[in-house]
């Protein structure tokens, strides 16, 4: 058996590239520290005895840095286990305002709209009500900088709603999103005091990027080892994606489908230079922006 992959992954060299090429774009969990400790966080708070003042938390950091799936993750789990649903996932909508965050938690409990959603007394009243029928012990509000772009009473009423429904229906809200998030949540003492916050930070070129690349390479389908966590191609996935996650994942997978397509099975320094992969904070002045204008 090929030393360099999981048992797992093996018998995939003997399918046909199609295949390999469909397993290797196929969405993956990697686990690393970071998640580690937003999972262990979230799970003190689903465990936690009945309070009056339950705390909640926030997962903050840059974006596609891969705090959505460290948030589905953590909720996939849960349901594998539960008897009962107690964590629920919130995509929050564009939008200022309640009556857009009430049509949020609408949506993400599956909960049918009713006719004259906009009106806040009405929506607020259903969202009471199934709060108490489902009775969640957490409400992870993912992509929820998107609440915080009206207006400063608009952003006030959410936080006063946050409050009250950790008060009246014992729920720990997980704030999941840009680094703004935590400046909101801590632009008052009274906001501040309630959350801890878990950071999603950018990737450092150390050990743990060796780690995460390890882990990555052992699940893809090439007969040849690459080596990604070894210079020189560590550090150019490292200066490529910025330390992203999402970014890393992104190169990794689209280079694995070159030297599969080329019929190398392996990843090389030249295969990654072939990828024309432009970083993320020098696509705005990329050489393909230039030739639109």
């Amino acid at each position: 058996m090929p030393d360099h992959l999981m048992s797992a992954t093996v018998p995939l060299l003997q399918a046909d590239d199609a295949v390999r090429i469909a397993h290797v774009r196929a969405p993956r969990w990697i686990s690393h520290p970071a998640a580690g400790a937003a999972h262990d966080a979230m799970r003190l708070l689903l465990e936690r005895p009945p309070s009056l003042r339950p705390r909640g938390l926030l997962l903050a950091g840059p974006y596609h840095n891969g705090k959505t799936m460290i948030a589905e993750r953590f909720a996939v789990e849960h349901l594998r286990v539960a008897e009962q649903q107690k964590v629920w996932v919130i995509q929050t909508r564009e939008g200022a305002g309640l009556s857009h965050f009430y049509a949020s938690i609408l949506s993400g409990l599956r909960a049918p709209q009713a006719a004259g959603w906009r009106s806040l007394s009405r929506a607020g009243d259903q969202v009471d009500h199934l709060l108490e029928r489902l009775k969640p012990r957490l409400l992870i509000f993912d992509e929820f900088h998107s609440a915080l772009r009206g207006r400063r009473q608009d952003v006030k009423a959410i936080f006063s709603f946050l409050r009250r429904i950790a008060r009246v229906h014992d729920i720990s809200p997980v704030l999941v999103g840009e680094i703004a998030i935590y400046d909101a949540v801590h632009d008052t003492d009274e906001m501040g005091s309630r959350f801890d916050t878990i950071p999603i930070p950018r990737w450092a070129y150390d050990e743990d990027f060796a780690t995460l690349l390890d882990s990555l390479e052992v699940s893809l389908p090439l007969a040849n080892a690459s080596d990604l966590s070894r210079e020189p191609l560590a550090k150019i996935i490292h200066d490529l994606s910025e330390g992203l996650i999402g970014e890393v994942i992104e190169i990794v997978t689209r280079a694995a489908v070159a030297a599969i397509s080329r019929g190398e099975d392996r990843i090389t320094g030249a295969t990654l230079s072939d990828l024309g992969y432009v970083p993320l904070s020098r696509r705005r002045n990329s050489a393909l922006r230039h030739e639109m204008t």
